[in-house]
């Protein structure tokens, strides 16, 4: 005999089930991007620093705390992301870069961040050695308690 708690504790768990898969398919269920992380192996901080100079990207920022979101602008914890991302590029101007990198337009850094799961950011130090990474959506105050204890090193 089921008793309505009981009945109600199946729905509420079938219900959170499906939202949670519906989230997941809602971060773009394109095919994997060609040379992806799934194709090849990580590649060192050299080959990351070289590669995205060569693309115009400045990762990790020469003797700056660095900041890299990694993302798609279709994806729905990225886009959570996005007016975060943009008010810590305004509040550390000078002390830490942020930088954002959609791997959908730009398939050929996901190999060389060796990213799972968007978004991903990862934090470097001032000398450019990667110290922290984190898989889905990060909530603002988190990113800074990171970035200040980065600039306070």
């Amino acid at each position: 005999m089921h008793t309505a708690a009981a009945r109600f504790s199946k729905w509420l768990l079938l219900a959170l089930m499906l939202t949670g898969t519906l989230f997941l398919a809602s971060c773009d269920s394109a095919e994997t991007p060609k040379g992806s992380v799934f194709e090849t192996e990580l590649a060192s901080s050299r080959q990351v620093a070289e590669a995205a100079q060569k693309n115009d990207i400045q990762v990790p920022v020469p003797g700056m705390v660095t900041m890299v979101d990694l993302g798609a602008k279709s994806c729905i914890p990225c886009k959570m992301m996005t007016p975060i991302l943009e008010e810590l590029e305004k509040e550390y101007t000078n002390r830490a870069a942020i930088v954002f990198i959609d791997v959908w337009k730009r398939p050929d850094q996901t190999p060389l961040f060796g990213i799972k799961a968007i978004p991903t950011q990862i934090f470097y130090d001032k000398s450019g050695k990667e110290v922290r990474r984190h898989e889905g959506f990060m909530d603002k105050q988190s990113i800074s308690d990171i970035l200040e204890k980065l600039i306070k090193e």
